[in-house]
């Protein structure tokens, strides 16, 4: 049967829906990162949202034998983010990069090291619904680019991007949690009261099955 918005096949709707927008990027700065335990502080948000791109990168290697390919090795090898916001504050930037924030000095170091954190956003559908998202675990530490430029006849303003690698932590290997709330059914209470409070912590998926 078809609807304006979805069609089912199978067990699963085909939704006639996209992703259109972007808004509330979340920072939260990892505590604790061990074999047994991951803890990050409460989420900040990071200015006004223009973009965030992910890239999942994974190395790949083949063994030969019989002059063919026996087997193909796959290892993840990380996943690149950047994200792009209106404006961060000094205070945002010391966290991003490791850098110290004195008296309302901004002291970037040699020896900075940038901090670990969590990374979380969410995405609106055409429909109206939204993309859920938490990477639990990175370092902005691939640069960051600030573009100055004379003032034109024409407005043209510059933005803050930010761009670093992200991984699995420690305990259990998770690198992200994701959840869309165009496919939560109605037994999925879980993620139905974890979309209400996204952006309080960095969200943790259900235990058991």
């Amino acid at each position: 049967m078809k609807t304006k918005e979805a069609k089912i096949v199978g067990q699963e709707q085909i939704l006639k829906t996209r992703r259109k927008a972007l808004k509330d990027i979340y920072i939260a700065k990892v505590s604790k990162n061990d074999s047994t335990t991951y803890t990050a502080e409460s989420p900040v948000k990071f200015g006004r949202a223009i973009s965030a791109k992910v890239t999942y990168k994974k190395a790949i290697d083949t063994t030969r034998s019989d002059d063919t390919i026996e087997e193909v090795i796959e290892s993840d090898d990380g996943v690149e983010i950047e994200f792009e916001v209106n404006k961060l504050s000094p205070t945002q930037k010391a966290l991003l990069r490791g850098a110290t924030l004195n008296k309302g000095y901004l002291v970037n170091n040699t020896n900075d090291i940038a901090q670990e954190v969590a990374i979380g956003w969410r995405a609106k559908n055409t429909n109206g619904k939204y993309e859920f998202v938490w990477f639990y675990c990175g370092k902005f530490n691939s640069g960051w680019g600030e573009d100055y430029e004379t003032e034109q006849e024409k407005v043209k303003t510059q933005t803050p991007k930010m761009k670093g690698t992200f991984y699995g932590r420690e305990k259990d290997g998770n690198i992200s949690v994701e959840v869309d709330e165009n496919y939560i059914s109605s037994s999925e209470s879980e993620a139905t009261a974890a979309i209400k409070n996204w952006f309080n912590s960095v969200q943790e998926p259900p235990t058991g099955h």
